[in-house]
């Protein structure tokens, strides 16, 4: 991992400077081909856009927005999804785990996976889930981390330049 990395929670209201560099990662990845749920072209502007809209989640105690920064500029992100139904109190969707395409294969995507964890623990969620696109850097990031993959749903989303995708769909109990 890199030397100088540092996991962060960002409390709201999350500063305009991180949502900056926030939306800057977010099209990073979009650019990179990551099926994230946005179709290109993809703006600086639609990436303020969507990290304005998980601020105000995270005002309201719906969302956990982890940034991983190094030398201390935001080249990743990962968020924790809380807003479950009641009878689920127990469970978070891990969401927008993305890492700037000049810090892969560093360790920050390992890092914020055990940051998300431990914040889910921390709030008593020990049954995580998220999707991903099979054969993709996250989906390996997963196996590597102990997640188990449930099943392989085909053409559940598109790539951003409109191709047809399948998703994965991993879980992972936590220790309590």
């Amino acid at each position: 991992m890199s030397a100088g990395l540092d996991i962060a929670v960002l409390a709201a209201p999350v500063a305009d400077s991180a949502l900056d560099e926030l939306a800057s990662v977010l099209v990073d990845c979009v650019a990179g081909g990551a099926s994230v749920s946005f179709m290109a072209p993809f703006s600086h502007h639609d990436g303020l856009k969507f990290f304005r809209k998980v601020s105000a989640s995270v005002a309201d105690g719906d969302t956990v927005l982890l940034a991983a920064r190094l030398d201390g500029r935001i080249i990743g992100t990962v968020q924790l999804g809380l807003d479950t139904p009641p009878n689920q109190p127990h469970r978070a969707d891990v969401k927008k785990m993305l890492v700037h395409r000049s810090a892969r294969r560093s360790g920050v995507g390992a890092a914020l996976m055990t940051a998300v964890e431990d914040e889910a623990r921390q709030r008593g969620r020990w049954l995580l889930v998220l999707d991903t696109v099979p054969g993709e850097n996250g989906y390996r990031l997963y196996k590597r981390a102990g997640w188990t993959e449930s099943g392989i749903i085909p053409n559940y989303a598109l790539f951003p330049d409109g191709r047809l995708c399948n998703t994965a769909m991993f879980w992972k109990r936590l220790d309590q």
